[in-house]
């Protein structure tokens, strides 16, 4: 029935991510195919995923290439390439181009020297069945005959005629099973004929076929171990020499024989390595060397210090890096604290590499932090001087900045100033995201934003952030500037600057940063009415007040902005005469399920009640503000809770309106009182009996004189005078202790309710 419904094929291909090819000069695009089937009408009735791959390569690529042309090149005629990755593509393409030479990289160039067998003889094409003979021989003769082979199968020329002969595969296949345990060279000679077919993605299947790879995971894993026997061993000798010349010779001895055989394992261990990453392309094979622990593996060998081995151990780890079982295999295994010691080192692309995995790395915030632990933080800030290295050192202190345990750990380091440096340097250019993002990251440290001040850092921070319009710059600036101490009164000479930026026709981003940075300074010498009359701003506050009138950000920062320049008694006034306050309760109404918003203007109304003038308009001709603020102090979220506790006790405790405080007192102590009668209620039904510890108390829930009558209501009494109560109860006159204690303990209740800390509970239950 579903196929005779079925009338379109649709299929979406979408790129996932750009890399460089590990072992050639080809770029390699990971993608994905979503075919779907539709019926008649367009609906959907079957669908697929498929991941898929596809390498392009780049003869043409040497050093004296054009990168832009090249890339530009590449985009236009590879289509699963979209035009906005022209950057990307360049950049990986600028890599590549000053990349060292790898094995395999085109037809007729030799392969990398991992192994070249002495031999005073000139493989032949046409002797291949010879040297086969020489294979059911001993291992001298099995070591000639492979070593000819492999003459042959460095030119790839001659691949397609070997990969035919089924019977020299299959002969090498079986002496490499058999043998590789009795000769290193044996081993290393035929794992690598077995490489040259692993260079081109077309013979993969052979390699596969012959079960090569599950091969090379045991010859690894078998010379890892016998390379601990090794090192066990001499540090047993070593520790016996100096009592015995004899055995100072006899270690002197193991030293070499030890690098002997160092340096062949290695050959080994590299051509092993590189035939497995070239499998790795398909991700299958991959997830299957993932189950027989590569990861262990490839990192027990970040310990050499042969740097060609840890070029390719670096580049296989940050493949396997960017699935998230491999990284925390990597963390379990202490990968950074390996890889900080190649940071720096003299070879080039071994630093990058090692950057570049850094970089996987650092998404995960354990590995962050254990970056900072081994002291990677001062020496990728030293990286920002170096051309080749800096961008990816750059995005690694961006992830460090975004944890602010770190934060203030970069003044320690040469960071800041060649920060500032590249800011300023980049004249009318834009600033690359990576130098913009940690920097808006750092300002948010106190002693960061001071030595970004230094000097004329803010006076150039500003200068360009104002000509150029840069919201990310004004963002940083605005960082800056919420710190009180030595930063925020820099501030001063900027006011005016900051406040003409406040319109209606400038972009609402950049009026957020810039009003975002005013509402920062809460500077007692700031004259904030000459501000809103010079640069007419009310009208503008008072407008973008109305639900919808903005995006909810900037409307919020026009409520901070309102609640910074009421400190001000002169301005507080201004604002209730201009109706800002009915405005507010406009937006307390649309936004009250939004704590940031209601935390917000409640604090505007704590500020307004310090002035005759607001406070007039607040509790009298707007008595919706004192309601709102009196209900918020039952919300959950605990700012809420502190700014409306304040605002209360304001009328309790100044005695400015009696009424309103014995108004709010008495709500207060019903919400208490509700929640513990509603705890008691409840625990009575669970355990079916109450018992009382006193009698005496029973009328407790009941009494006018003592808690709450069963109407509900507050006696007057008890809130006018608490202490004239009978002597169970008291009230230590403490506003702060009426509204805000609590028991730690179970069976008693919260002082707030009026019993004493030191009492038996009144209750129990059996």
């Amino acid at each position: 029935k579903m196929q005779d419904d079925a009338r379109y094929l649709k299929r979406k291909v979408t790129v996932d991510r750009l890399d460089v090819h590990p072992t050639e000069k080809a770029l390699v695009i990971h993608y994905e195919v979503e075919a779907s089937i539709l019926g008649e009408g367009g609906g959907h009735m079957l669908g697929d995923r498929k991941e898929g791959q596809k390498i392009v390569r780049l003869k043409s690529l040497s050093p004296s290439t054009d990168v832009g042309a090249l890339a530009k090149k590449v985009v236009d005629e590879c289509k699963l390439i979209s035009p906005s990755h022209l950057p990307q593509v360049e950049q990986l393409l600028y890599y590549l181009q000053n990349r060292k030479s790898f094995p395999g990289e085109g037809k007729g160039q030799s392969f990398h020297r991992f192994y070249t067998p002495a031999l005073n003889e000139e493989a032949s094409i046409t002797r291949v069945d010879e040297y086969v003979e020489l294979l059911y021989e001993d291992i001298p003769e099995k070591i000639r005959g492979s070593a000819l082979i492999l003459q042959l199968a460095r030119n790839p020329d001659n691949l397609e005629e070997l990969l035919n002969n089924e019977a020299a595969l299959g002969a090498l296949a079986r002496v490499l099973r058999e043998d590789w345990k009795q000769s290193v060279e044996l081993a290393t000679i035929i794992i690598y004929i077995f490489f040259c077919f692993s260079s081109f993605s077309q013979f993969h299947g052979v390699v596969s076929h012959y079960k090569i790879g599950a091969l090379c995971m045991s010859v690894v894993e078998h010379e890892l171990k016998k390379h601990d026997i090794w090192l066990e061993d001499l540090h047993k000798k070593s520790k016996s020499a100096p009592e015995n010349g004899s055995l100072r010779k006899d270690q002197g001895k193991a030293l070499r024989k030890y690098q002997g055989l160092l340096a062949k394992q290695e050959q080994l261990l590299r051509v092993s390595l590189y035939l497995l990453l070239n499998l790795a392309e398909d991700t299958r094979t991959e997830l299957k060397m993932r189950n027989k622990n590569i990861v262990t593996l490839l990192v027990k060998v970040l310990e050499r210090d042969d740097e060609e081995l840890l070029v390719l151990v670096v580049s296989f780890l940050k493949k396997l890096s960017i699935f998230l079982e491999n990284k925390n295999d990597m963390a379990e295994m202490d990968t950074v604290e390996r890889l900080a010691r190649l940071v720096p080192c003299d070879h080039e692309d071994l630093l990058n590499l090692t950057l570049r995995l850094l970089l996987n790395l650092s998404f995960d915030s354990g590995l962050r932090a254990k970056m900072v632990e081994v002291g990677l933080l001062p020496k990728l800030s030293a990286l920002l001087g170096d051309e080749n290295n800096r961008q990816v050192a750059m995005r690694i202190l961006y992830h460090i900045s975004i944890d602010d345990r770190y934060k203030g750990m970069f003044v320690y380091t040469d960071c800041i100033p060649q920060l500032m440096q590249m800011v300023f340097e980049n004249g009318e250019e834009e600033i690359e995201p990576e130098l913009i993002s940690i920097c808006i990251n750092l300002a948010a440290n106190i002693r960061n934003a001071q030595l970004m001040c230094e000097g004329n850092g803010l006076k150039m921070l500003m200068k360009r952030a104002l000509k150029m319009k840069d919201c990310l710059l004004m963002k940083m600036i605005r960082n800056i500037s919420q710190h009180d101490g030595l930063t925020k009164p820099l501030f001063i000479d900027y006011v005016g600057d900051l406040a003409a930026e406040i319109r209606a026709d400038e972009e609402e981003e950049w009026v957020l940063e810039c009003l975002g940075t005013l509402a920062n300074l809460t500077l007692p010498d700031l004259d904030w009415e000459l501000v809103l009359r010079e640069y007419n701003l009310v009208p503008y506050l008072k407008d973008r007040l109305k639900p919808g009138s903005a995006e909810d950000d900037l409307i919020l920062e026009v409520v901070i902005m309102i609640g910074t320049v009421s400190i001000d008694d002169a301005c507080a006034a201004m604002l209730a005469k201009s109706g800002i306050i009915p405005a507010l309760i406009e937006l307390l109404n649309a936004k009250q399920e939004d704590d940031e918003f209601v935390c917000q203007i409640v604090y505007v109304f704590y500020q307004m009640v310090f002035h005759q003038a607001t406070r007039d308009v607040i509790i009298k001709d707007t008595p919706q503000a004192t309601h709102h603020t009196q209900n918020s102090v039952f919300k959950k979220n605990s700012r809420d809770r502190f700014l409306s506790n304040f605002f209360t006790r304001f009328f309790i405790s100044q005695e400015y309106d009696e009424e309103w405080g014995r108004k709010i007192q008495s709500e207060k102590f019903r919400f208490h009182n509700n929640q513990w009668l509603e705890m008691v209620e409840s625990r009575q039904a669970d355990d079916a009996e109450v018992y009382f510890y006193d009698n005496d108390r029973t009328d407790l829930f009941y009494s006018t004189d003592v808690m709450t009558p069963a109407d509900g209501s507050v006696s007057p009494d008890f809130l006018s005078n608490p202490q004239a109560q009978n002597g169970d109860l008291h009230h230590t006159g403490d506003s702060n202790d009426f509204f805000d204690q609590t028991s730690s303990s179970p069976g008693r209740p919260a002082t707030a309710y009026g019993f004493r800390p030191d009492e038996q509970p009144f209750y129990q239950y059996s």
